[in-house]
């Protein structure tokens, strides 16, 4: 049985402090990020298991302490290039104001330094409790779209293998008794975050083969969807049979976590009849032993202020990036009309979702029987709380009383002063006729550059203020009635698309 040397005993209380202060320093750096993250958990219940991730990655490295007796920590200063792209991405993240991309390069910031101080040995000892770290992001709401389509597809499918008549439009449908809604809470987000966190967990504690343990994670995705699925269903049979007497108030949300309840407690039964008793684990050999404890100390002290400079880099750039930004409140002045188009009063009480824009503009153009309202907010300066491209700002909301979305998809844009595509909306009032139906179109302008990509509006964004020429950006939304549409916005666009242009470009200019 190997025994461990006086050198390596002495070169774990070194390491342990170390980090440590390492912790500390990213801690203090990017207190604002991981404030933020520590909002959301207590804010919302899909991510408030996230107080208890760093608790159960301590835990579990604890429980491995065993194999570490004769594992001495050393130097992985490889990991200093993911370090340093991971504190880009950070910035990165920061200047667009993305907040799952800053809090998962925190996350990969604390897990890179605490890797790279404990050395590749140790490191991969203590893989999963580092990596269990990521389940503390608050990421997943970009999937409610998606899983809310889903739901009301399967949902809308199930009603009439049922024998009843469904009458659909877009997340809403009406079934004799009465009217559904498939709204965020119906998405199943909850469902799937919370089984996906405990069924990795259970999957490593359970197995120890890694084809059990992905087989296992992977049923952990499947199970908490198809579960929602058949939830939603439920409710809507319960509440059509009782006359909507049942599942229509606070019953709605009990009987959907008991229902998912007792389906994960099966999944867990049944995934207990393969557990796999862990393997006694032989003596790890032991490292190679160290020169000399006064020079594993000094590199291990210069590596750790390598480590420390480039993970506080992001915080310090950020600070010299924002100070050059332009702090003067945009001025954003009416296009001027092109024949035959002419100012005109707002045919619809129609108010685009966007928070808190340094400026907006929402006017209406006619031009003989055509009508185009244009909707325009700008953004500068843009942080947390005023920021252009987030999931939250949206043509219409999903909770809006009176209006709803009821198609989208893109179109090919024909002009210079358009995008190459052009993101296109169909809305309605919520079980309206066929007059009250409408088309928008709509591009992001990014201090002169155009598209309608969610993603390469945070990447241009992000090169602007990198460049030193600010954040200023800005949506354009043109709509007109469905039935005129296609002819009224091509029109409207090829005609005023050059106006509106120069008028976001005296903005910024401004």
């Amino acid at each position: 049985m190997n025994q461990t040397t006086p050198s390596r005993q002495n070169a774990w209380p070194t390491t342990l402090v170390l980090i440590g202060l390492v912790l500390a320093m990213i801690g203090y750096s990017y207190r604002e990020t991981l404030a933020a993250m520590a909002e959301i958990w207590w804010r919302s219940d899909t991510y408030a298991h996230g107080f208890l991730v760093p608790v159960i990655s301590g835990w579990l490295a604890w429980r491995s302490r065993h194999r570490l007796v004769n594992q001495a920590p050393g130097i992985w200063l490889l990991l200093v290039v993911p370090l340093a792209c991971m504190v880009f991405a950070w910035l990165l993240g920061d200047l667009t104001a993305v907040n799952a991309l800053t809090q998962f390069s925190v996350v990969a910031i604390i897990v890179l330094a605490c890797a790279a101080l404990l050395g590749k040995s140790v490191s991969r000892q203590l893989a999963f409790p580092l990596l269990f770290l990521f389940f503390a992001v608050p990421i997943g709401d970009f999937l409610m779209p998606k899983l809310m389509e889903w739901t009301a597809d399967f949902t809308v499918i199930a009603l009439r293998l049922s024998g009843i008549p469904v009458y659909r439009e877009g997340q809403n449908f009406v079934v004799p008794s009465g009217n559904w809604s498939v709204v965020e809470a119906c998405s199943g987000i909850r469902y799937l975050i919370a089984s996906l966190t405990v069924g990795t967990l259970y999957a490593y504690l359970t197995y120890t083969s890694l084809k059990r343990r992905l087989i296992f994670v992977g049923i952990s995705l499947l199970v908490p969807v198809v579960a929602n699925w058949l939830r939603a269903y439920l409710i809507v049979m319960i509440g059509h049979l009782s006359g909507n007497k049942l599942a229509v108030g606070v019953d709605h949300l009990i009987y959907g976590w008991v229902f998912f309840g007792v389906v994960i407690a099966i999944m867990f039964a049944i995934g207990m009849r393969w557990a796999e008793t862990e393997k006694p684990q032989r003596s790890p050999a032991s490292s190679p032993p160290v020169a000399t404890p006064a020079a594993h100390a000094g590199r291990l002290w210069l590596s750790t202020l390598l480590i420390a400079g480039i993970a506080s880099a992001g915080p310090l750039a950020r600070g010299l990036l924002q100070d050059a930004n332009d702090k003067t409140t945009p001025q954003l002045a009416l296009p001027p009309a092109i024949a035959p188009w002419q100012a005109a009063p707002r045919f619809i009480d129609l108010q685009p979702q966007f928070s808190n824009p340094s400026a907006t503009l929402h006017e209406a153009f006619q031009a003989g029987d055509q009508q185009v309202g244009l909707y325009i907010a700008y953004y500068r300066n843009q942080d947390y709380d005023r920021k252009l491209v987030t999931s939250t700002n949206t043509l219409i909301a999903p909770a809006n009383p009176e209006w709803q979305l009821t198609g989208a998809g893109t179109t090919a844009g024909s002009g210079q002063a358009l995008p190459a595509g052009i993101r296109i909306y169909e809305f309605s009032r919520k079980f309206g006729v066929s007059d009250s139906r409408y088309q928008a179109w709509q591009w992001y302008w990014i201090n002169g550059w155009l598209t309608s990509s969610d993603i390469l509006a945070k990447a241009l964004t992000a090169w602007s203020m990198l460049s030193g020429h600010g954040d200023d950006s800005a949506v354009v939304i043109l709509y007109a009635p469905k039935a005129e549409a296609e002819r009224s916005l091509s029109a409207f666009s090829r005609d005023m698309a050059d106006a509106i242009q120069r008028t976001l470009a005296e903005a910024h200019a401004r």
